[in-house]
This record gives structure tokens, C-alpha cells and sequence, in this order.
């Protein structure tokens, strides 16, 4: 299995980068936290705790509390790859994050982004 360089990379950094882009499209960084929670489970202060500690891709995802079931949901293309296709399990938990913060960007009901889920439920 081929360990690429986003493995490596500190979550901190791409979370901020996950945050200016929602930003700029005029979305706010709670909704960034809203999908970050659906996908992977992290609570607030899971997640800030991740994001102090620099913890790279590989150990964010590692950790996280519980990936969503439903997150076999998400489909399409990010970074010219279809998501629903990538082997490596992973890259494919880092591309579904990513198309999750593409849908915010883009502007999409937050009861599609989270595949029909309720966005005002909490995960234990």
C-alpha cells in the first residue's frame, strides 16, 4: 500500500485550509465542524483537541470515534478521482471529508451534505 504525503500532514493544517474555503464562499467554520462530527464521530472538544495536538491524517482517523455508516453514501469526483472507487481506506476517508467540505462550500442543504440524516441531531 502506497503511504502518500496528505497521511502524513498535519489535520490542523488542512482544517484550516477546510475552514478559509467555506469561509470565502460565505459558509462558517460550525458547518465545517458539523460534517468533520458526522463523518468521524469527533465531538467539539475531540475535535479541537486533534486540531492542538497537530495529530496527522493517518492518526485523526485512526482515532476517531466512530466513522459513519452512512458515509458509503458519498459519491462523486474529488480531485479527479470518484470517491466510492479509491481502494486505499484511508484516502478514501480523507476524499470523503473533502467532498463533504466541497458540498458546504458549494452551498448544499445540510440534510444532503449528511445523506438525509438529521443536521440538528447529535452522534453519541
Amino acid at each position: 500500500m502506497a503511504h502518500h504525503r496528505i497521511f502524513g500532514t498535519s489535520f490542523a493544517s488542512i482544517y484550516a485550509l477546510y475552514v478559509q474555503k467555506v469561509e470565502r464562499k460565505d459558509h462558517t467554520k460550525a458547518e465545517v465542524d458539523q460534517v468533520i462530527s458526522w463523518l468521524t464521530g469527533y465531538d467539539e472538544a475531540g475535535l479541537q483537541q486533534a486540531i492542538a495536538s497537530e495529530v496527522d491524517f493517518e492518526t485523526f482517523f485512526a482515532e476517531a470515534p466512530a466513522m459513519n455508516p452512512n458515509a458509503v453514501l458519498i459519491k462523486g469526483v474529488i480531485c479527479g478521482h470518484r470517491v466510492e472507487e479509491i481502494e486505499d481506506p484511508l484516502m478514501q476517508k480523507i476524499r470523503y471529508l473533502d467532498k463533504l467540505v466541497d458540498e458546504v462550500a458549494r452551498g448544499k442543504k445540510m440534510a444532503t451534505i449528511l445523506r438525509g440524516s438529521d443536521p440538528t441531531a447529535v452522534r453519541p
